[in-house]
């Protein structure tokens, strides 16, 4: 063979390879995912996803295609990022960031499947008309943090009786915010509290608010449940610390930081049964026959070591009940 031949040749082959790529890509179905955050504040939820897609029988870059979209802390991004999904045509919108981002793409499209994971009721978010059947093309999990926020303020109150002012740490444009306030609201009354609220929507706003704690100490924080707060628990945890001041949390991740206690479902777990559905509609299943699928199991976590340094004596009946305790 001529060497100019064989060059030819080898220079086809060399050009048909990517092409080939490229076509072995784009056979493979193409899962939106938009979220707030970023890859490193949500990696736990993102390994949990990716958990119930294999479980389905979906491995990013073998046979799904995963087209990710972050807003990190521009929340108002989300419009224009659900809307390149849809212009891109994907197969399915996964929306594990939280209630916001399910809207935002429950609105930017009535026939892409969408599957959210929300800390709320879905259907008093406008997500689903049903639980058990969705109907249209969106369904998903949710571990209804609301209706858990008046009993993490009873667990408060058990294990600080003397604190008559709870501080809020809440994220005002979270969907369930509302309906989270006025649960506490109720509870509060009820427990003869105060409540101090504190809004926060960015780093520095998570700084103002405790700046504004700082001026004005309460007996014990209540941290809401929130997408974005969670991501942010490294810097709440370590303002806490800092301030010395007993909380609850909505996530036991935090605790796993060093935070005090948590009363919460296991999260992880809807993030996996999440990327579970996603792969179930890519086999073929409509959105609107897969119910909600809602948390099996709420759990109490304590970390000892925190409350050691807060020089707190945990009460032995909630130390009974723990299913977690951190020494």
């Amino acid at each position: 063979m001529k060497r100019r031949t064989f060059i030819t040749l080898l220079g086809g082959a060399v050009a048909a390879w990517p092409l080939a790529a490229r076509a072995q890509q784009s056979a493979m179905p193409v899962v939106g995912f938009l979220s707030r955050g970023t890859p490193d504040s949500r990696a736990g939820e993102l390994a949990a996803f990716h958990q119930g897609l294999r479980e389905a029988g979906y491995v990013e870059g073998q046979n799904v295609t995963i087209d990710y979209r972050w807003s990190g802390e521009q929340h108002d991004l989300l419009v224009a990022l659900a809307a390149d999904l849809v212009r891109r045509r994907v197969a399915v919108i996964a929306t594990p960031g939280g209630t916001a981002d399910a809207q935002t793409a429950k609105a930017a499209t009535t026939s892409i499947p969408v599957v959210f994971t929300s800390g709320g009721d879905p259907i008093k978010l406008g997500l689903v008309t049903s639980l058990s059947h969705p109907g249209g093309n969106v369904t998903g999990v949710t571990f209804f943090s609301n209706v858990l926020a008046a009993k993490r303020l009873t667990l408060l109150r058990d294990l600080m009786p003397s604190a008559a002012t709870i501080a809020v740490l809440m994220n005002p444009t979270n969907a369930n915010a509302d309906i989270d306030l006025e649960e506490l609201q109720a509870a509060a009354r009820t427990l003869g509290l105060q409540l101090q609220l504190l809004r926060a929507t960015s780093e520095r706003e998570i700084d103002a608010a405790f700046a504004a704690m700082a001026q004005n100490p309460p007996g014990a924080l209540f941290v809401a449940a929130d997408a974005y707060l969670t991501s942010r628990r490294d810097q709440i945890v370590a303002h806490v610390a800092r301030l010395r001041i007993p909380a609850i949390y909505p996530r036991r991740e935090y605790v796993g930081a060093g935070g005090l206690i948590s009363y919460a479902a296991q999260a992880l777990d809807a993030f996996r049964l999440a990327g579970n559905y996603v792969g179930r509609i890519l086999k073929g299943e409509k959105p609107g026959d897969l119910p909600v699928q809602q948390p099996t199991k709420i759990e109490l976590a304590i970390n000892l070591r925190t409350a050691r340094v807060l020089g707190l004596d945990m009460p032995p009946a909630l130390l009974a009940i723990a299913d977690e305790v951190i020494e």
